[in-house]
């Protein structure tokens, strides 16, 4: 058996998976993992991506250049031109990433589901019980980034970002292990709120992107924002940013999670389901 497979082996033993990746300073890891894949000596950035590789299905095909400064640049790569049509059908919510979809659907009052047999309270995941109140009953679809994959995230829809939150937390591990193991995951780790009002239909719909261990921040690139899990506290900022379908909001600077938040009438697009894979641009929900 290769290095690689062995690995591959590893860590999809669940109770495995769990316990080298969570049973760890979280905290620590995170500011490690940051400062390393930032290092852009020829040396230290050839090893740590070459040991990425060992780890994921990197492919850098699509990547608009192969050549790197650091890990940290591989991590946050663009991708070539037209390598992501965009759904331009005005009644569809374009997935904001690339993704595995985990758990999704009808809102049930105010609660959504983590994994089957666990759940957990949009207002503990939002702290704004008038969002809450707004998306009662609605629709909602959860979008796991792997490490391997495309980690800049995009608009859904024609738009304007009103207001982006960030709420300080943990950095737990979001992959299935953990969510099977560790209740309400996503209202534990740090996040943002990022509230985007569609036009012209003017429907509010609400990103929620969850960072997660070694996820060393996520950036806001249309208000020059950080949130950044290496620091404490909380922050608001008000915003009035338009957007194009599929124009670029940010990037992780790691794999992490985006859930996606819609209100009453929406429902999930035909093929949306748990542990399918979905690509940015392609549709996510739909308005009937």
């Amino acid at each position: 058996m290769t290095v690689r497979g062995l690995i591959a082996r590893v860590f999809a033993h669940e109770g495995l998976n769990f316990l080298v990746t969570n049973r760890i300073p979280r905290r620590s890891a995170t500011r490690l993992m940051g400062w390393l894949s930032r290092i852009e000596q020829p040396l230290v950035r050839d090893l740590s991506i070459g040991v990425w590789r060992l780890f994921s299905d990197l492919d850098l095909s699509e990547a608009k250049t192969t050549r790197f400064r650091s890990l940290h640049d591989c991590f946050i790569r663009e991708l070539k031109d037209g390598a992501r049509p965009v759904d331009m059908d005005p009644r569809t919510l374009a997935s904001p990433c690339d993704a595995i979809i985990g758990a999704g659907g009808r809102i049930d009052g105010g609660t959504l589901m983590q994994v089957k047999g666990s759940h957990y309270p949009l207002e503990e995941l939002l702290r704004d019980r008038e969002l809450v109140e707004h998306y009662r009953d609605g629709c909602y679809a959860t979008l796991r980034l792997t490490a391997s994959m495309y980690h800049r995230f995009h608009a859904p829809h024609d738009g304007r970002v009103d207001e982006v939150r960030h709420i300080w937390g943990d950095a737990w591990n979001v992959n299935p292990a953990t969510l099977a193991r560790i209740p309400r995951v996503f209202c534990r780790n740090e996040r943002a709120v990022i509230r985007m009002r569609l036009e012209p239909s003017g429907h509010l719909v609400t990103l929620v992107p969850v960072a997660a261990i070694l996820v060393a921040g996520i950036r806001l690139r249309f208000c020059d924002l950080v949130l950044d899990p290496r620091q404490s506290g909380a922050s608001g900022l008000a915003c009035n940013v338009p957007f194009r379908k599929g124009e670029e909001m940010g990037w992780f600077e790691h794999g992490s999670t985006i859930i996606v938040l819609a209100p009453r009438g929406f429902v999930l697009a035909e093929g949306v389901r748990a542990g399918a894979a979905i690509r940015m641009g392609e549709a996510l929900m739909r308005l009937p």
